[in-house]
């Protein structure tokens, strides 16, 4: 027996919960349901060449983790999300435990698409931007750029060169190249 999607209601992260496992993601922040549909195949390749590279780093700084949705992220109480990848904190750099325990994240990203611009440029961005996150980052395929939003801020840098990134207790900063990273994921290298 499915749930009839009401779209009128204010949603909690328990009504997210009785939802069909249609393929598509469910969110809800502020009481409003966000559904975004199945990703594209250059949201995929963008997203899987920005994991390999922040994956690589991440492993060898201590007490951060790198994963990727399907992953329901609980910062606020009536609040639930899935970002396309998120990094966090782990004090003893072992498993949260579940992701009722993941609370500080160093980063989340949202890769865009079609379906998701207005909601990752806006009530997503302001999300991120009053809950525990220290970067929010939004992925442009098309333009090729990440917009990198960080605590606090009211504008955005745009990056589309290279792009350091250092986390809070990391030993050392990346270097993430990002005409590298889109031209691997346009399948041009």
């Amino acid at each position: 027996m499915s749930m009839p999607v009401l779209f009128d209601q204010r949603w909690s992260p328990s009504d997210l919960a009785r939802l069909p496992d249609d393929g598509k993601r469910y969110e809800c922040i502020d009481g409003a349901l966000l559904v975004t549909p199945a990703p594209s195949e250059v949201h995929q390749r963008v997203l899987a060449s920005l994991f390999a590279r922040l994956h690589s780093y991440a492993r060898g700084q201590s007490g951060l983790t790198l994963l990727f949705s399907p992953a329901d992220i609980t910062l606020e109480v009536d609040a639930l999300t899935q970002p396309d990848l998120f990094a966090y904190r782990t004090p003893t750099g072992r498993l949260a435990g579940g992701w009722s325990y993941i609370r500080d994240l160093a980063l989340a990203v949202e890769v865009l698409s079609p379906g998701s611009i207005r909601d990752d440029r806006g009530r997503k961005l302001r999300y991120y931007q009053r809950t525990p996150v220290d970067e929010y980052w939004i992925v442009d395929p098309d333009a090729r750029t990440i917009e990198r939003w960080t605590k606090g801020a009211n504008s955005a840098e745009i990056a589309s060169g290279v792009m350091p990134w250092q986390p809070a207790g990391a030993n050392s900063p990346l270097a993430l190249d990002l005409r590298e990273l889109f031209a691997e994921a346009y399948g041009e290298l």
